[in-house]
């Protein structure tokens, strides 16, 4: 094999940032010596040049129409462009196309739509951007739509969650090709997590949705944040917001979809990973600091929610 043909397919609408998420450590794989080298080619519909959703203009070098395979590798990305682009039968049918005659296909960010919309993601796990899974998952219930990973491998198809996720993909598709040493020094020169595991969430309680209107909600999510190591019972909240238990559990079920014990015990181990990730105290100090009885207790809660122990979730995440 002379060269690895990769094909980035963008649209009207597209993310800039997605496109050289994908793009940069391709290029500084070949660089550093990957071999063989990846071939990478930006196409659109017509070949016509992509103004990105941010507004800038990027030049393609050839048109989905005229690619004939066989492809390494097929990436379709996301985008406010979106749905447009799922909807527009010559695309989508072209994605398929080029589908058959790739090695792998890959989808970053809301790229997931175009792929469900061709039917690539059908009977499979898939993930996309956390604000958009629910809409994916309400448009194509023959797909298993996990909001929580960076990215899924199924096979020969995988998709990636949100924007930098890209990257994370990326890297996983170089360690693949050319061994982990590569990909490493990928990272490296990118000043990027040393390849942070599919598996890892895309949450942050820096990037959920905001509290809700309502206004007692709002009270019980600003009182929760400023007091993660004091008692956060449903007895003690609803004492303090003076209203009873019964009546503030239908409120958090109704505005945070999340029973006031669930919400809290979400609320500490999110506090828990960005510590983790941002600060180098020890465990056991993270435990109490975000209302964990102990450091055993922290690492139960974060293995339910994350799927990972506090220890891997620092490795991986703050490297």
């Amino acid at each position: 094999m002379d060269e690895r043909l990769t094909v980035v397919v963008g649209y009207p609408g597209s993310e800039l940032l997605d496109i050289s998420c994908a793009t940069t450590p391709l290029y500084m794989a070949n660089l550093l010596g990957a071999d063989p080298r990846y071939r990478i080619v930006l196409a659109s519909p017509g070949g016509a040049d992509l103004t990105c959703d941010s507004g800038l203009t990027l030049r393609c070098q050839d048109s989905i129409e005229r690619l004939t395979g066989p492809l390494d590798t097929l990436i379709v990305s996301g985008g406010y462009g979106h749905e447009e682009a799922a909807e527009d039968r010559r695309l989508v049918g072209h994605i398929r196309r080029l589908a058959e005659v790739s090695r792998r296909v890959a989808s970053l960010c809301t790229g997931a739509s175009v792929l469900a919309a061709a039917g690539l993601l059908k009977g499979r796990r898939a993930t996309t951007h956390w604000n958009f899974a629910g809409v994916l998952a309400a448009r194509h219930p023959d797909i298993t739509v996990d909001p929580a990973p960076i990215f899924i491998r199924e096979g020969k198809v995988s998709t990636a969650a949100g924007v930098t996720s890209a990257l994370d993909l990326t890297l996983a598709f170089i360690e693949e090709d050319h061994g982990t040493a590569l990909a490493r020094k990928v990272a490296r020169g990118l000043v990027t997590y040393l390849q942070r595991p599919g598996d890892q969430a895309q949450v942050s309680m820096f990037v959920d949705a905001p509290p809700p209107d309502h206004p007692l909600i709002r009270r019980v999510v600003d009182h929760v944040m400023l007091h993660l190591d004091g008692d956060l019972g449903a007895a003690a909240l609803a004492t303090r917001l003076n209203v009873s238990e019964r009546h503030l559990t239908r409120l958090c079920l109704e505005h945070l979809g999340l029973t006031p014990g669930r919400y809290v015990r979400q609320t500490r181990v999110r506090a828990a990973a960005q510590l983790l990730t941002s600060s180098s105290l020890p465990t056991s100090e993270i435990a109490a600091r975000c209302g964990f009885g102990s450091a055993e207790s922290l690492r139960q809660a974060f293995v339910a929610h994350y799927g990972v122990s506090p220890t891997r979730y620092r490795r991986t995440g703050a490297n």
